[in-house]
């Protein structure tokens, strides 16, 4: 028996629509089968869900609906401009509300990101799916229930016709990532908005640029990827975190041939005991580290650590249980949310990383498999304040690079870099020299010495130069 409990209204006063040319009302979806969509862009899990909704919206273009409900968890993922910023970022095309003080989350009575709301063509609510569906069976599912109205003789389709907003191209990189130096003095970015990966000059002269510019997944001398998040770089290859196609790539320098080196094309579940690369799915790799023969990659997607062994072609865990939350102890007990930025200490045999759903500078020792915090408490613990590590807050960071004894954090939803100094204990900000320039959701940092940082200024499509000697900052490329 289908639900009896009526749709709260969508159309609710001084809330943001986006993809339409006006607020939608119920009533003008009655006929369709309605999905609301919960979601907020920091939340890998809705990341994760997007692709589904939209392979639904083109396979049922006028018998479905779907509506994004944006629910945000950050304060700085209250903020309109940002919430575009991620309907671009994720080519989101169906229509979204932005919903900043949890409004409509209330009254449909969601509790967890993502949420999917399930609507009759009568209006009423048929049904309510937590967590990350799945991209088999919600299809099934989608389809038996628009089989079954049609047979009652309540479908009336016809199409939606969402207005998105035109794609910004934004130049020379779109949605930079991670970066990179090389052994050699060169770099390597994620220049993830436009689906390919560059190497750079120590000037920012671009050298070479891989990638088709679609998303795909080819190998060989003309590679595709999708959204790739995180870079690598030894001597002989650059290593890919391919973000959206939940694979790790390799581009070898000298033929520019690139190779799968883990990963089935599909997300996966958690990493455990070594297995093949190419048999193991990952969940969005968003970052990586390269020491000899063991490439380090955060798997953001599971809240896990992994590392393959690059001789033998095995994938196995290095920290995270699976579970989504902060706590410290042994690396295979301990809990991860969502890292995201990664950074080798060779002088401490460390692995530094940025756990972004807790907002936490946390650290791996690679010695005694220890993993314990630096800077964060909680998983709803965020804020921006200096001070000691212990009271210090950062707001989801995604990057993170080492120099000199201190850490170096791209603090993303604060739009700032923070400094971190284990041996004094302090946490600090660059923004005397950052607050002109309005950051917007940095993703990637990078040193070259001990005086020198590379910032993906990522929703500004730029990456900038700062130099702490002579305190300057300048666009390195853009």
């Amino acid at each position: 028996m289908f639900g009896l409990t009526r749709a709260p209204e969508l159309d609710q006063p001084g809330l943001d629509w986006f993809n339409v040319d006006q607020p939608l009302r119920l009533a003008e979806l009655r006929g369709k089968l309605v999905i609301l969509d919960f979601w907020t862009f920091c939340c890998i899990n809705c990341v994760h869900t997007q692709p589904t909704l939209k392979l639904l919206e083109q396979r049922f273009p006028n018998e479905l609906a779907v509506i994004g409900i944006h629910s945000p968890k950050f304060d700085h993922e209250r903020d309109p401009r940002m919430v575009a910023q991620a309907i671009a970022r994720y080519d989101i095309t169906h229509p979204v509300v932005h919903d900043p003080d949890l409004y409509l989350w209330e009254a449909y009575c969601v509790r967890a990101w993502p949420t999917l709301v399930l609507i009759a063509p009568d209006g009423r609510i048929i049904g309510q799916l937590s967590g990350e569906p799945h991209p088999d069976f919600l299809p099934l599912g989608i389809e038996d229930m628009v089989e079954r109205f049609f047979a009652r003789g309540e479908m009336r389709p016809r199409p939606l016709a969402p207005a998105p907003a035109p794609a910004a191209d934004g130049g020379r990189l779109r949605f930079p990532g991670k970066i990179k130096r090389g052994p050699d003095g060169l770099w390597a970015l994620a220049d993830s908005g436009h689906h390919q990966v560059v190497v750079l000059a120590d000037d920012g002269t671009e050298l070479h640029r891989f990638g088709s510019g679609q998303p795909g997944r080819d190998d060989g001398p003309t590679p595709s990827f999708n959204a790739p998040e995180g870079v690598a770089l030894d001597q002989q290859a650059i290593y890919v975190a391919d973000t959206r196609n939940h694979l790790i790539r390799r581009i070898d320098r000298a033929t520019g041939l690139t190779t799968t080196l883990a990963g089935q094309g599909w997300r996966g579940g958690t990493l455990g005991a070594p297995t093949g690369g190419l048999e193991t799915a990952l969940a969005s790799p968003w970052d990586m580290e390269v020491a000899g023969n063991q490439l380090y990659f955060a798997n953001a997607g599971s809240h896990q650590l992994g590392v393959v062994d690059l001789d033998a072609g095995m994938v196995r865990l290095l920290a995270g249980c699976g579970a989504e939350n902060l706590s410290d102890g042994m690396a295979e007990d301990c809990l991860l949310a969502q890292p995201s930025g990664l950074a080798l200490c060779p002088s401490s045999n460390s692995l530094y990383f940025a756990d972004s759903e807790t907002s936490a500078l946390r650290r791996l020792c690679l010695e005694s498999g220890q993993v314990e915090t630096l800077v964060g408490t909680g998983l709803f613990n965020f804020g921006l304040k200096n001070g000691t590590m212990a009271e210090a807050l950062l707001q989801h960071p995604l990057g993170v690079s080492v120099a000199g004894g201190r850490v170096f954090v791209a603090d993303s939803y604060n739009q700032a870099i923070r400094i971190i100094d284990p041996g004094s204990g302090l946490v600090s900000d660059l923004n005397h020299l950052t607050s002109s320039l309005n950051l917007s959701e940095p993703a990637g940092i990078a040193t070259a010495g001990d005086d020198r940082l590379l910032l993906s200024d990522t929703n500004n499509h730029r990456i900038l130069e700062v130099n702490l000697r002579a305190n300057t900052v300048r666009a390195w490329a853009a």
